[in-house]
């Protein structure tokens, strides 16, 4: 592993939202690492520290609904240190300070757009792309972050009976254009409300799917309806964590967010999520290793 993750932090420009899409990505450096608050969370990292040597595979992040990609931040900062340049963007309209496209069909085409549009601005940033391999990126979403990342790779999304501020809307394809540089998905309790049958189908890439056994928001059939939809179900890579509810692959609360009010700082009784960490991030890490071709630290 690296000794020392670096952050540089971007505004991302997405024309047809009219928006900046924030975004950090974390990646092996060489500089001294020190405490930076991001909100309310609190990470440390060596803020715009030189890139180490080496090209590293890109791996985004898509958080979800009403969240913010610092609820990812130990995992980010673990396969970093691992060897991957991490992006983490804020979906700009669906975010937990700004929320305002929920529930519209207009965030189910914003989100998959803004990973291509952070896979450009990496591969385009002076600073990080001599340190970017070429051979393919990978997805990790949570949520509607794994619906964003099922529809980025391909997947058919419909919008019509889940947009919330327009419930008697009928059914109609959403706008996305897939992006084929993604080459595997890591999605945790993903959200899959907008996929019918043979929406997934397009879908043919390697993907590590993890659920909790106590999700009640997206539970077991969301990962069924992915097993049994994608083109081969075979590269599908499911564990199913006992006791685990819909939070558990997030990062713990400050201590001043962790209350009972805040379902995201919450786990099913007699389950802590600290109790997975390690051996799933392990399991992240090596599923990346094995299904973007870039050896990590390799130029």
């Amino acid at each position: 592993m690296t000794s020392s993750c670096g952050c540089r932090l971007m505004e991302i420009d997405d024309a047809i939202q009219g928006a900046q899409v924030p975004t950090a990505f974390l990646y092996p450096a060489s500089g001294a690492e020190k405490p930076e608050h991001f909100g309310p969370y609190s990470l440390d990292v060596a803020l715009e520290a030189p890139p180490a040597d080496g090209a590293y595979p890109l791996v985004v992040v898509s958080h979800g609904h009403s969240g913010t990609p610092w609820a990812y931040r130990e995992l980010a900062k673990h396969l970093a240190l691992s060897g991957f340049v991490v992006a983490l963007p804020a979906h700009t309209g669906n975010t937990r300070l700004d929320n305002t496209l929920a529930g519209t069909a207009a965030n189910l085409a914003n989100r998959p757009r803004h990973l291509t549009l952070v896979i450009d601005a990496a591969l385009a940033d002076a600073t990080l792309a001599p340190h970017i391999a070429r051979d393919g990126v990978a997805v990790i979403g949570h949520s509607i972050g794994g619906y964003t990342a099922l529809a980025a790779a391909g997947g058919i999304a419909w919008s019509g009976p889940y947009e919330r501020k327009n419930s008697s809307a009928q059914p109609e394809p959403v706008t996305v254009t897939p992006d084929p540089r993604i080459k595997s998905l890591v999605l945790l309790n993903p959200a899959t409300f907008w996929f019918i049958a043979g929406s997934l189908r397009p879908v043919d890439l390697p993907i590590l799917l993890r659920t909790g056994e106590k999700d009640d928001i997206t539970p077991i059939e969301h990962a069924h309806k992915i097993i049994e939809g994608v083109a081969r179900p075979a590269l599908v890579e499911h564990k199913d964590i006992a006791g685990a509810g819909h939070f558990a692959f997030m990062s713990k609360f400050p201590p001043e967010m962790t209350r009972p009010n805040f379902k995201p700082s919450q786990d099913p009784e007699g389950f802590d999520r600290e109790s997975i960490q390690a051996e799933f991030f392990a399991d992240v890490t090596g599923f990346l290793k094995r299904t973007l071709c870039a050896t990590p630290g390799t130029a």
